[in-house]
């Protein structure tokens, strides 16, 4: 490696073919038919997941939402959350963690939430510039606030994803970097601490992905 950050750089190629990205599409072939007659132990889970969570999301949608809409981030879900499992396992890129893949997500998903928003509910979309019992002095500099707070809003999801992902892999190559020059007894108080920062890596790549479906859903909400 050149600098710490190269472990995230998506340029390594093996006979002339780029296998970094490659991961993100393990997940897919890892998804169980649902063609055969009888439903296998995987397809109940992949069910028991969908009907769970869908549950869990459609409060947050409301009623006022069209059929199907949770599907959509279900699907985004289970997406980033493959993609954040399969980071951790070695010589795996997470591209997860890379900012042309989430922002190539959150940006298209925010701009049709804007257009649809302010073509259809233009009313309802000024309403949310000026939050409830704003003072009249205050209206116009609380416009400019929420108006940049929109704005920003891609990339903040982005870095979220991203900066979780790379500090917890980052500290775990720090950690395994020197191990070659320590002691014995050192190694293992190391290897004892990996084997804890993994465990919480594997939950913060669960709630990363859920956060981003979360967040996601609440900024849809406030277009209808």
């Amino acid at each position: 490696m050149s600098n710490l950050f190269s472990a995230f750089d998506p340029s390594t190629n093996i006979f002339n073919i780029s296998l970094n990205w490659i991961s993100t599409f393990i997940g897919m072939m890892m998804i169980p038919s649902m063609f055969w007659l009888t439903s296998s132990r995987s397809v109940q889970v992949w069910n028991k997941i969908n009907s769970t969570l869908h549950k869990e999301l459609k409060v947050l949608i409301g009623n006022k939402s069209p059929n199907g809409k949770t599907m959509l981030f279900i699907s985004m879900m289970i997406m980033f959350m493959m993609n954040n499992f399969m980071g951790l396992f070695p010589y795996i890129f997470t591209s997860s963690s890379h900012f042309m893949m989430t922002f190539s997500i959150a940006l298209p998903m925010w701009v049709s939430f804007m257009l649809f928003g302010w073509i259809n509910n233009t009313k309802h979309m000024f309403t949310h510039l000026v939050p409830l019992n704003t003072p009249t002095p205050l209206m116009s500099f609380m416009v400019l606030i929420e108006t940049i707070s929109n704005l920003i809003r891609p990339g903040t999801l982005t870095v979220r994803m991203t900066a979780n992902m790379i500090a917890g892999h980052l500290l775990l190559t720090l950690m395994g970097n020197t191990g070659s020059v320590m002691s014995t007894s050192l190694i293992l108080i190391i290897l004892t601490s990996q084997i804890l920062l993994l465990s919480l890596e594997s939950m913060v790549a669960l709630i990363q992905a859920y956060v981003f479906s979360i967040l996601s859903i609440l900024y849809s909400k406030e277009t209808y």
